[in-house]
């Protein structure tokens, strides 16, 4: 039931990668991907990180603190399914190898994209190039507690 737009994931992306920061690291590339197979269902995000010092990149508990500050940003349906009906579960983020989204587009080019025309999709759902996606991942986190969200009163 949840609708999240792009404009509203390109926020919550801005806003996770300020907690990188403090690592030197950086977001290059992300897509999205509404997991249904797991009940209840929940967002993945896919991200390729510049990390500028490998001995001080983020670790586990930072990139779950992404996780929670990207569901923090979204949209008050979406934490309203996160927190009251539980009909949304908790945002993974999975960190993919350096190049994956170069990849991508190799992929999307061999089967007739234009190079010139070709942009990194923000949502994927053909199940060939999620499979090509998880097949570079490198971690996994998960948001590790409830987004705030509270009922609306009308007076």
């Amino acid at each position: 039931s949840d609708k999240t737009d792009e404009s509203e994931l390109q926020k919550a992306i801005e806003n996770a990668s300020a907690l990188l920061r403090p690592f030197n690291t950086s977001i290059v590339e992300y897509t999205s991907y509404a997991d249904t197979k797991t009940i209840p269902g929940h967002y993945v995000i896919y991200w390729e990180l510049l990390i500028k010092d490998s001995m001080n990149g983020p670790g586990p508990e930072a990139l779950d603190r992404c996780c929670l500050e990207m569901e923090e940003s979204l949209n008050s349906v979406y934490r309203q399914c996160r927190v009251a009906d539980r009909s949304i579960g908790p945002l993974e983020i999975r960190v993919v190898k350096s190049g994956t989204f170069e990849e991508l587009m190799d992929y999307a080019i061999s089967r007739g994209a234009s190079i010139n025309q070709y942009k990194v999709p923000r949502c994927v759902n053909v199940m060939p190039i999620v499979e090509l996606l998880d097949s570079r991942v490198v971690s996994a986190h998960f948001s590790p507690s409830m987004p705030h969200w509270s009922p609306e009163r009308r007076v």
